[in-house]
C-alpha cells in the first residue's frame, strides 16, 4: 500500500483559540452571529449526513449526480497530475474525480485538506488502499487561512465542492479566491461547486426541513460551546429560523431565544444576555447566479472554462483556470 504522509499546521490548542476569539467576537457583536464551522463536533457531523439524506435536502445529492455526469469532462480538461481537495472530510465524491483523472492522464498525488486529523487520516488511508501507487499527501490546516500550506509539484487542480463556497460573504470570497490564486501556477486549475438560485419555495425547506433535523443541528452549536467553554447554553430555549435574504442571495440560519436568559462563558470571562425573540445568525449559504461566479472568479484572477449545471438549474460545478 502506499505510503501516507499527513502534515499538521493546526493543533487544538490552535483550535481552541479560534473558537475562544471567534465566541468573544460574534456574542459580543450586534447583531450577534457565530461562524458555522463550530456546528462539527461528532455529533454535528453526525447530523450533517442525516441531513444530506432528507427529501428536502437537495444540494449533497444534486452535485454528486451531476459531477457523476460531467467528471470525465472536467478530468479531460484539466488534465491534472495532482488533485487538492479543500475540505475533503470522509472524501466521498473524491473517488469519483480520481477514477476520472486516473484514467484521463498521469495523476500522480492526491492532497486532501481537511480541519480534522482523524477524518483526514482515515481518508487518506482509503484512498491510498484504494489507488495503488498514488502519493496520498494530507494537510491537517484551515482552508481560509493556510493555503500557502499546500504542496506543489506537478500540475494541481483544487477541488472546493459542497456549496461551502457559501459560506463566506463576499469580502471573505474574494480573499479566499485570490489566496488560492495565488498558490496556483499560471494555468492550473480550480474545480468548485456551488448553489444557484433557485425558487425560494424549494430552498427554504433544505435549510428547515419537517423532521426537525436542520433544527438540531442548529443548536448544536450552542452544545459545542457548552462543552468546550464551559456555557450554560439551554439549547431547548432556542428556536431555529430559516430565512431567504433575496437582497444577499443568501440563506440565513438563526437561533431565537424563546425567552431572555442570561448566559456565562466562564472559559472567556464573559457574560451575555439574550432579550427574548433575539436572534443569533449561524450560518449563512450563499445561491449564486453563473455569471456572478464568473465574475468573482475573474476578480480574483481566474478564466471559467465551463460551468456545467444540473437538469434543475439547482448546483453547478465550474472549472477555472489560474491566468
Amino acid at each position: 500500500m502506499n505510503t501516507v504522509t499527513v502534515e499538521i499546521h493546526l493543533t487544538d490548542e490552535d483550535l481552541t483559540t479560534a473558537l475562544r476569539e471567534d465566541v468573544r467576537r460574534g456574542l459580543t457583536a450586534e447583531p450577534k452571529w457565530l461562524p458555522p464551522k463550530w456546528f462539527y463536533d461528532a455529533r454535528g457531523s453526525e447530523l450533517f449526513e442525516k441531513i444530506t439524506e432528507l427529501p428536502e435536502y437537495y444540494p449533497t445529492r444534486t452535485e454528486k449526480a451531476l459531477l457523476e455526469r460531467v467528471v470525465g469532462d472536467i478530468a479531460r480538461l484539466a488534465q491534472a497530475e495532482v488533485l487538492v481537495e479543500l475540505g475533503a472530510g470522509s472524501a466521498t465524491k473524491t473517488r469519483l474525480l480520481l477514477d476520472a483523472l486516473t484514467a484521463a492522464g498521469p495523476l500522480k498525488a492526491y492532497v486532501p485538506q481537511d480541519v480534522s486529523v482523524s477524518a483526514l487520516r482515515m481518508a487518506a488511508d482509503e484512498v491510498a488502499a484504494e489507488f495503488p501507487g498514488l502519493s496520498v499527501h494530507g494537510v491537517v490546516s484551515d482552508f481560509t487561512g493556510t493555503l500557502d500550506t499546500l504542496p506543489g509539484g506537478g500540475r494541481r487542480m483544487v477541488a472546493f465542492l459542497g456549496g461551502t463556497i457559501g459560506n463566506l460573504v463576499p469580502a471573505e470570497r474574494a480573499e479566499f479566491l485570490g489566496g488560492i490564486r495565488d498558490v496556483l501556477e499560471p494555468g492550473e486549475k480550480l474545480l468548485l461547486g456551488a448553489g444557484l438560485v433557485i425558487d425560494p419555495a424549494v430552498l427554504v425547506p433544505a435549510y428547515d426541513d419537517a423532521a426537525g433535523v436542520t433544527a438540531e443541528f442548529n443548536r448544536n452549536v450552542l452544545h459545542v460551546l457548552n462543552a468546550r467553554l464551559g456555557a450554560n447554553f439551554a439549547p431547548e430555549k432556542f428556536a431555529h429560523v430559516a430565512i431567504w435574504d433575496a437582497a444577499h442571495d443568501w440563506i440565513e440560519m438563526r437561533l431565537q431565544a424563546t425567552e431572555p436568559m442570561t448566559v456565562h462563558l466562564p472559559a472567556l470571562d464573559l457574560t451575555v444576555d439574550f432579550a427574548a425573540g433575539e436572534q443569533l445568525r449561524t450560518e449563512i449559504s450563499a445561491k449564486f447566479h453563473p455569471e456572478t461566479l464568473e465574475t468573482e472568479l475573474s476578480a480574483a484572477g481566474f478564466t471559467t472554462e465551463h460551468i456545467w449545471t444540473d437538469p434543475d438549474s439547482r448546483f453547478a460545478l465550474i472549472l477555472a483556470e489560474r491566468c
